[in-house]
């Protein structure tokens, strides 16, 4: 099981989306590219998703120009075309970090509640549920 923050599922399609800055970040963690383009595609986790068989819940802002909310779309939808359990909220408003105070909360308290239903213990208090496609795959 775990949770994404805001994360980058393909590297390849990641320097092209990204904005100029950040787009030559990479050169220095990975190298250069198209000429380390095997890296790129080694480091991304998109081509290995054949080794996910665990629940994941995406958190992404839905202004973040440093990863666009199209990396996490990436992702949820090679989870649900294996039928794994995940849950994908997207925060209007929200960049690469979240930054207000509600949706901090927010992110935590689903975060909780994905972990509670994945588990199989309910937290304390009340927590708004959190949509989780692919629910039936979950352990009974």
């Amino acid at each position: 099981m775990g949770a994404t923050y805001y994360g980058i599922a393909d590297l390849s399609v990641f320097i092209g989306d990204t904005h100029k800055f950040e787009s030559r970040y990479l050169d220095s963690l990975i190298g250069p590219y198209p000429e380390s383009k095997q890296l790129y595609h080694d480091r991304s986790a998109i081509n290995f998703t054949d080794q996910l068989s665990c629940p994941m819940i995406i958190l992404q802002g839905l202004e973040d120009k440093i990863v666009p909310p199209s990396q996490a779309e990436i992702m949820a939808s090679a989870l649900r075309e294996k039928n794994i359990p995940f849950s994908l909220i997207m925060f209007e408003g929200e960049q690469h970090g979240f930054r207000q105070s509600t949706n901090i909360r927010r992110s935590l308290m689903a975060e909780l509640y994905f972990y509670g239903r994945v588990l199989g213990f309910e937290p304390a208090g009340s927590l708004d549920p959190v949509q989780i496609e692919n629910e039936a795959a979950l352990p009974s």
